[in-house]
Formats: C-alpha cells, structure tokens, sequence
C-alpha cells in the first residue's frame, strides 16, 4: 500500500481539506505516477457537490492529471520509469464488450470506471482522483505525453480536450465545414483551438460581448453575441455544425435554427435541468443532436498527439491546492480564462 496526500470532500457541503489515503500496490500491469499536475473540471464541482446524485464521500476529486511514471509493474509493455504520462476520465472497463473491443471504452456497456468518485471494478475499493500526490492505473488507461509542451497546459487536454476533440472529429470537420462554438469556457476555448487546426471557419457564440476580443485571439473568424436577436437572424441557417460547451440552462432551440441543411448540434456541455428543444427547429432542415463523452484511449492518444504536433493546450492558472476552494468559486463566477490548474507540488507546503 501506498501512503498519499490528497485533497477531499467529506460531504457535499463540506469544503475540500486535507485527506490521506493509500494507493494499491503494483499489479502485474500497473503503472505508478507522481502526479505533478490536476486539472480542475467543472464535473469536479456537480460530483463535490453532488449535483447530479449518486456521489459517495470522502471523494477525491481530479480526472485531468499528468505525471512521472516512478514504477512499472513486472507486465508493463507500453511505459518506462520517468517517462511523461497523462491519465483521464475513467482507469477501467470491462475490456470484452463490443464497444471496448472498438476503442470506444468510454461507451463500455458495463460502464466505464471513472477516475474518481466510482467503484473499481473489484467492487469494493473507491476510485480516488488527481488531487493527490501519486495514483497507480492500469497501463491500457494511462497515456503518453510529450515533453515539448508545457505540462500545466496539457493536463486539461485529459479531459477537457479530448471532450472537444472527439465530436469534431466524429462530424468530419474540415476546410469546407463552417462550425459555431457555444460557450467560450473551459471545454469551448479548446474546440476553437482544435476547429480552428482543422481548417474549419469557425464562429464563437455567447450571452458576453466582452469576450470577442477573446475569441479572435483563439483564432475564432466570426463572433456572434447571442442576446441580439438581428445577429443570430443573420446566422439563420449559416452552420454545418453546432459544438455547444455550455453547462448552463439554456434553450437548444434558438441555437439550433442556426443549423444548415443536415446540420449536427454535437452536446458536450451539462446543464442541470432538461433541455427545451422545439421538434419544429429538429424537422427544418433535418437537423439532428447529438452527444458526445470523452473518447476512446486510442482517440485520446491520437488527440495528445495531435495537440504536440500542432503546439495546442489549455489557457490556464495554475495554483497551490490550498486555493482550490477559492477556485471553485471563481469557476461559478466565470472568473478564469479557461482552466484552472493545480501544481501539486503544493501538497506538500502547510
């Protein structure tokens, strides 16, 4: 067993706090990895708070993380001590179902096992995440990183990246595809980047005309400010694909009367209540929704690869893990530009 420093929630109105916890140890096909940094994800609040149900306590939260490889069980093919690894939203499936025999395990159909805040698959030991000094994972979950970007900036590729990726990806998005990015946050800011590295024209669209100057700066051509009715007329009909990031309550139906003929609104935001979409906006010009979670190992290798080739990561603030509860808020508030993450180094200052 390996001793570890954490950050948890003991309940969900609890803030986080110091936690101690302790690894298993190497399996025949683990990997153990000094995390040196943890994305925060706005799924990381709705679990600490148990927005969406179902969170069980103490909870670790962090699924964006990257690391040091500092052992590798006696199997390990694929990894190297002191190789630069990342690890995202799940470590586990069951490996054998037609989905995960496609490369498709965040679809396993016995369920993927999550980062954190799920049950392992040995049905009793609590899945802890990325807030945390070490974490041992499987090798098939664990990911190759290249040293030549800056780590901070990648670890929310993890998460974040391949969220965006992988629904731009599944709709073909190319040179002749005119895309319209909802929401310039966290999950939004990477799909302009990764759209914009696909050779698609793309247009941010937002409730905050503050933040135009913003999306030019990520390469956005066009911005729309969604509360001005004559802009959003002048779209009508103008888009191939909607990728929509918002995690607000919002009505689908007024974005997707911007869809074009076979035009696909892809979800990868997570409002709390039910969406309100009119069949009327589906029927017109045979528009479809669809949606979309993370990716695939393969597809998040390929995704890492890519940003490496092509120089993409986050926008970040990286902090001690000690102002995580400081950086919920401001998550809440809109105050980051566009992801925070946490040096985990700082686990060891008092």
């Amino acid at each position: 067993m390996l001793f570890t420093k954490a950050y948890a929630a003991q309940s969900s109105t609890t803030p986080l706090a110091p936690f101690e916890l302790y690894r298993r140890s190497l399996k025949d096909n683990d990997v153990h990895i000094e995390i040196l940094y943890c994305g925060i994800c706005h799924s990381d609040i709705h679990q600490v708070r148990n927005e969406w149900g179902g969170s069980m306590y103490p909870m670790v939260p962090g699924h964006e993380i990257v690391g040091k490889v500092i052992a590798i069980g006696n199997k390990v093919e694929k990894f190297k001590i002191g190789e630069t690894v990342g690890v995202g939203v799940m470590i586990d499936s069951c490996r054998q179902c037609k989905n995960c025999i496609k490369d498709l395990e965040q679809y396993c159909i016995e369920g993927m096992t999550g980062t954190y805040n799920a049950i392992e698959r040995d049905g009793k030991t609590m899945a802890q995440g990325g807030y945390s000094s070490q974490i041992v994972v499987n090798e098939h979950y664990v990911l190759h990183v290249a040293d030549t970007l800056p780590l901070n900036a990648v670890a929310p590729l993890l998460c974040a990246g391949i969220t965006t990726y992988s629904p731009l990806r599944y709709a073909n998005v190319n040179h002749t595809t005119k895309v319209g990015v909802i929401g310039l946050g966290g999950l939004g800011h990477m799909a302009v980047k990764f759209a914009v590295a696909f050779g698609a024209q793309v247009t941010v669209i937002s409730t905050s005309p503050n933040k135009e100057a913003d999306a030019k700066k990520l390469g956005a051509h066009q911005f729309i400010y969604s509360k001005d009715e004559e802009q959003m007329k002048k779209y009508k009909s103008y888009f191939n694909v909607l990728l929509d990031a918002v995690s607000a309550n919002h009505n689908y139906s007024k974005y997707l009367d911007l869809l074009d003929i076979d035009g696909k609104m892809m979800v990868v935001g997570l409002p709390q209540t039910s969406p309100n979409i009119s069949p009327f906006s589906l029927i017109s010009n045979r528009r479809s929704i669809t949606g979309s979670m993370i990716g695939g190992m393969k597809e998040t290798q390929e995704m890492l690869d890519f940003c490496a080739q092509h120089h993409i990561v986050a926008d970040v603030e990286v902090i001690p893990i000690q102002k995580v509860n400081e950086a919920y808020e401001r998550m809440l508030k809109g105050d980051i530009k566009y992801r925070f993450v946490i040096d985990i180094a700082s686990l060891n200052e008092k």
